[in-house]
């Protein structure tokens, strides 16, 4: 009966929400007391330099634990960032006789947080479904024993937006997480409440999944790095997701860090672990020493096609290439690129070929909340073929043939059509890297995403606004974010921007610099399948440039006291 599965749903949010709490009140003491300065010296200290100071003894990984678990918390007070407080057992694992962590290990010490996919067993990834709730899992996943192996102690699992495909981090079961900057804003998705707890210091290095720009937009939107690992880099196995078995555009785990120097450790040390031995789903590709030319060679893919970047996103552009051309670097601007288009509209089939049925079998009620635009995709995917036909005819002859393609045919698929559409997928990627090749170019330099963020329900609007993202997905190429500055409502104002689609125009009305001021905004640096190594050395080289010309973001600061 709906009533009765919807008073279900209410009890098992209500019920989770209420073990979260008590999760939070049980912590001793010392989790609700203020920040010391030996804390702030250890919240703001390099991973590598920490994980040193444990394996030599200088420092205790009990006090580093106490420091983050408390910057977590009060993170978690701000933005409403974590699902599974693992806390409280990750304190046992380091007091034990003979700790479940290696504490001679490269990551010695460190607490790692992670998306909420991610198995830990005696905790649940229930990922925002009620239907989820109170079924931990009953073993580690494999990434899990790798960081424990490495030193790393896993202490919270951070929120995700219901389906895990939209950019709003909400669910009925956690609620909403904000954006840390400007809390009216999110801050991104799917992988949103792990870039809030970064971004304000709870966490240094944590994990997160990307199938469409998953940890590149909350990176963007939150202010942190991150870099997204091409399928088979990084470990993912035996986690989980509200698509499995989806594979037209694989998702992938990937690193995400407060800082680049963060990022580059966390990730070599993941590939120096040896991850193929713990996963059947990595490469054996060990980690490679790249450097990049004297000078090398930008191109800028500044338009997907379809939304325009807003202004204060363009600045981040434009700033970055002027930093770059001043160090000598060649930047050109890429044209006659083939269709970012046509990707998009082939990685929305590919994605989606069930027509959404996978991610809706986890609901337990219809009256279960949706994100506001996936609910938008399910109605698409409702509608009669004929119907969604017509609706597309008429916007052609409206002259929107951007937003007519986008849902003229989402559908679900056969395997025949499926099998069709991943031969087109191929062809994309032969078309992509013959261009590249052609173009002698080292690395792409592109936007993130057309906002810097979205107010609630604003996914209602920008469902077909991922393009800058999604075609490195299917292309699967490396792809690393870096924050470049933040909104300022006396600059970035909009502009008499030309907007053709209605993709395009519903976009761009939820852009307004004054309510955005403060939000980060970011540029991406793409590189090659399978080149992390060479797309962290941009990234590298973007921030020297930056910092050349007086230009370095500032992030929340965790240097100075305050209480929790």
């Amino acid at each position: 009966m709906p009533l009765l599965a919807y008073l279900q749903h209410r009890r098992a949010c209500k019920e989770k929400q209420s073990q979260r709490a008590n999760a939070i009140a049980s912590l001793p003491a010392i989790y609700h007391a203020a920040i010391t300065p030996t804390d702030a010296d250890i919240l703001g200290t390099p991973v590598s330099t920490t994980a040193e100071r444990v394996r030599s003894g200088q420092q205790k990984p009990l006090d580093v634990l106490h420091a983050y678990g408390k910057r977590a918390l009060w993170a978690h007070e701000k933005t409403n960032c974590l699902t599974e407080v693992v806390i409280a057992g990750a304190e046992s694992s380091l007091s034990l006789g003979e700790p479940k962590v290696n504490l001679q290990g490269p990551l010695a010490g460190i607490p790692v947080s992670l998306k909420d996919t991610i198995n830990i067993v005696g905790y649940d990834s229930c990922i925002g479904y009620s239907k989820h709730t109170f079924h931990p899992a009953t073993h580690d996943a494999p990434v899990i024993r790798l960081l424990r192996d490495a030193g790393a102690v896993p202490f919270v699992k951070t929120n995700v937006p219901i389906t895990l495909l939209a950019l709003e981090s909400t669910n009925d079961v956690f609620g909403r997480t904000k954006n840390p900057h400007v809390p009216a804003y999110s801050p991104g998705g799917s992988t949103g409440g792990e870039g809030a707890l970064l971004a304000l210091g709870g966490s240094r290095i944590g994990i997160g999944t990307d199938v469409a720009g998953s940890v590149r937009i909350p990176a963007a939107w939150s202010g942190i790095y991150a870099l997204r690992c091409s399928t088979g880099r990084f470990p993912k196995a035996d986690n989980f997701a509200s698509m499995v078995g989806q594979e037209g555009v694989p998702s992938v785990y990937s690193p995400m860090a407060k800082t680049l120097p963060d990022l580059r450790y966390f990730l070599e040390t993941v590939i120096n672990m040896k991850p193929w031995e713990y996963d059947f789903t990595v490469h054996p590709i060990p980690w490679r020493t790249i450097s990049l030319p004297e000078k090398p060679r930008w191109g800028v893919l500044r338009d997907d096609g379809v939304v325009p970047s807003t202004p204060a996103v363009q600045r981040a552009l434009d700033t970055t290439i002027s930093a770059l051309r001043s160090r000598g670097d060649d930047v050109v601007e890429l044209a006659g690129t083939p269709s970012c288009y046509t990707a998009l509209r082939l990685a929305s089939r590919l994605l989606n070929s069930d027509a959404g049925e996978t991610y809706s079998s986890h609901f337990s009620s219809v009256f279960e909340s949706n994100d506001a635009g996936v609910t938008i995709l399910s109605r698409i995917f409702s509608l009669p073929r004929f119907v969604k036909r017509i609706y597309a005819f008429f916007l052609r002859l409206r002259g929107d043939t951007i937003t007519a393609g986008l849902i003229d045919d989402l559908r679900s698929r056969s395997v025949t059509d499926q099998w069709k559409l991943v031969a087109e997928r191929e062809e994309i990627r032969a078309e992509w890297f013959a261009y590249l090749k052609e173009q002698q170019v080292d690395l792409v330099l592109t936007p993130v995403h057309p906002l810097p963020g979205l107010p609630e329900g604003g996914g209602r609007d920008t469902i077909g606004a991922c393009g800058y993202t999604f075609l490195w997905n299917l292309l699967d190429y490396a792809a690393g974010v870096v924050p470049v500055g933040k909104v300022d409502g006396s600059i970035d104002g909009a502009t008499g921007q030309v907007l053709t689609s209605k993709v395009a125009r519903k976009a761009w009305n939820l852009y307004d610099a004054k309510r955005m001021e403060g939000l980060p905004i970011a540029v991406q640096i793409v590189g090659g399948r399978l080149e992390e190594e060479k797309v962290l050395v941009g990234m590298e080289r973007v921030v020297d440039a930056l910092k050349e010309k007086g230009v370095v973001y500032q992030g929340v600061s965790v240097t100075v006291d305050f209480h929790v």
